[in-house]
């Protein structure tokens, strides 16, 4: 019987020593920045995104180990779009993981260079993981790039910026959360089924699985940041409503949210069930991603 406790604990294992292996030793000139590079990506997290690239890549057929560095290009990148999220300029916190953020340790400078170099090293990672035939070399470094580019992660946030203290906008904050979170985790189980070499029947699959569990997680956060504790979701309680954000809580309260989250997760999980490979990693992260919260 798949056990998801188990299997997490052993894909979390893989990016934690693959991470430690492939991120320049803190001791490497300039030291400052090779430490506000570590501290936010060795500071714990769910590790959602290589896993789910691993896991992708399993349920197109492949090993997971096929999928890992381009996981872990994933995770940096991540990494460095939450310590620029953190920066006064931005979301302005304090707390990230349980820990201080990068820029209240190291400073704003560092914390923003750490950020840039965190996202430079996640594409030399890309550099050197070729997409197995039929994809072109680059394809992976293709689908991280359009993912988190202005059409992705980066243009989501701008919306965000712009959105807070707005009046609530179903199609804006939509908008939002498909760009700025949804974006990276459909990129995420795309890259796993490249790294297999999925059909284009598979690769489809996988896509709209992707853009429904990464919808489904976003909405799971906004009911966490109403419900939860700075303890379970380690960051602040409550800061989305300090802010005037614009999330899917705000526009369609808390029941509809609970509710949009559930049947999102049903539509991942039935885009899955034909797939090569072992699809039931894929159906118990999305089952995870929405009973954290609701």
């Amino acid at each position: 019987m798949f056990n998801l406790t188990t299997y997490l604990n052993r894909r979390r294992d893989m990016v934690e020593a693959g991470l430690q292996h492939h991120l320049p030793p803190d001791n490497t000139r300039p030291a400052v920045l090779h430490q506000a590079m570590r501290h936010p990506v060795m500071a714990g997290g769910k590790r959602l995104r290589p896993i789910l690239c691993m896991a992708a890549c399993e349920a197109a057929g492949g090993p997971p180990e096929a999928a890992l560095l381009p996981g872990l290009a994933l995770e940096i990148l991540h990494t460095y779009t939450l310590v620029h999220d953190d920066l006064p300029c931005m979301d302005d916190d304090a707390l990230r993981r349980g820990k201080p953020t990068t820029h209240v340790v190291y400073g704003e400078a560092n914390a923003l260079l750490a950020g840039d170099a965190l996202l430079t090293l996640a594409f030399e990672w890309l550099a050197s993981a070729t997409a197995p035939a039929p994809y072109p070399p680059g394809q992976l470094a293709l689908e991280l790039a359009r993912a988190a580019g202005s059409q992705g992660v980066i243009g989501g946030q701008v919306e965000d910026l712009a959105a807070e203290g707005r009046q609530p906008d179903a199609d804006l904050v939509d908008y939002i959360h498909r760009h700025k979170t949804a974006a990276l985790i459909r990129a995420a189980v795309r890259m796993g089924g490249i790294c297999a070499a999925a059909s284009p029947d598979a690769l489809d699959a996988l896509t709209r699985y992707g853009e429904a569990a990464g919808l489904a997680f976003q909405i799971a956060d906004d009911i966490l940041n109403v419900t939860s504790t700075p303890e379970q979701l380690g960051k602040p309680v409550g800061s989305d409503a300090e802010l005037k954000k614009l999330t899917y809580v705000a526009v369609h309260g808390l029941e509809p949210s609970r509710l949009k989250a559930n049947a999102l997760m049903q539509v991942a999980i039935e885009a899955i069930h034909d797939l090569p490979g072992d699809p039931q990693p894929l159906i118990a992260l999305a089952e995870y991603t929405v009973h954290r919260a609701c």
